[in-house]
């Protein structure tokens, strides 16, 4: 009865940094939820004769060049961040899982054509360039974002997958559910991806930090949501032109962006240390 708390302590004592990235991802997702009861200000609300305050107890993080609210923008800057990573990293997974499943189950001519022509062929253009792309053709917009981010995330997912499909497809218990009549849909359902999905959890938890700083980066170059929608990239992007004569316009979304990707590393490194039995016996867990 004592061995879930005790697991719970060891593994807390050896993941530190897991706990402080949870406690941030759960400030963050907060933050998105309920930013219309946190925020002390209007996010668009302009306030001219305030412009470039310097953080007070009036604008706990400053006010920005037409006097709106650094710390209300960051707050409802998370839901732009948390939307467009939770989105990006569940349709990247989605169709990671399917191409990568069917390369590595059938294999063969399959695989040859999923993984040497079509992967590979996405993998030759750097994800970014591929966004910019996508969205300088379809025009800026969240839905727009997610899709360009999404078409070159996949094929992470989608490699991580047919790897760990094409070790367990010759597996004693894939054997048995095929002898037994099983169809593939279901060995792959209930049989294999069961018991591949722990290294496919870590790597969607590292993905999610990846897929918010590449909103970031979208929203900087002018790429993501359109103003006057509160964006941690358009707010880093607004602030250039003050970077010497109100550097806090800078430091505070530059610094929420960074606690948000450090604390998905986090937890990502943790999960993969849990879910790891060689690394859960040597720490003891």
């Amino acid at each position: 009865m004592q061995t879930t708390p005790v697991s719970i302590q060891r593994a807390v004592r050896h993941h530190p940094l897991a706990v402080v990235g949870l406690v941030l991802v759960v400030m963050f997702l907060s933050f998105a939820l309920f930013a219309s009861w946190i925020a002390p200000y209007d996010p668009v609300s302009i306030d001219l004769p305030s412009r470039l305050s310097p953080p007070s107890a009036t604008h706990w993080c400053g006010s920005d060049e037409l006097g709106r609210d650094i710390c209300s923008r960051l707050i409802y800057g998370s839901r732009v961040s948390m939307l467009v990573g939770s989105s990006v990293v569940a349709a990247s997974l989605g169709l990671g899982l399917i191409v990568g499943s069917i390369a590595g189950y059938y294999g063969g001519r399959v695989d040859r054509i999923v993984n040497v022509v079509v992967m590979n062929a996405f993998l030759s253009f750097p994800g970014i360039l591929l966004a910019i792309a996508f969205v300088t053709f379809r025009g800026p917009g969240i839905f727009n974002l997610v899709l360009a981010l999404s078409l070159g995330g996949w094929v992470g997912y989608a490699r991580l997958v047919r790897a760990q499909v094409l070790s367990a497809r010759e597996r004693e218990y894939v054997e048995a559910a095929r002898a037994l009549g099983a169809s593939d849909l279901r060995i792959l359902a209930r049989h294999i991806l069961p018991n591949i999905i722990q290294p496919v959890i870590v790597q969607a938890a590292i993905g999610m930090a990846g897929a918010i700083l590449a909103e970031a980066t979208m929203s900087f170059l002018g790429l993501g949501v359109p103003p006057p929608i509160a964006s941690w990239g358009t707010m880093l992007n607004d602030a250039r032109a003050h970077l010497f004569d109100a550097p806090h316009l800078v430091l505070f979304p530059a610094a929420t962006v960074m606690l948000a990707v450090l604390s998905f590393n986090f937890i990502g490194d943790a999960l993969r240390d849990y879910l790891d039995p060689r690394s859960r016996i040597e720490a003891g867990l």
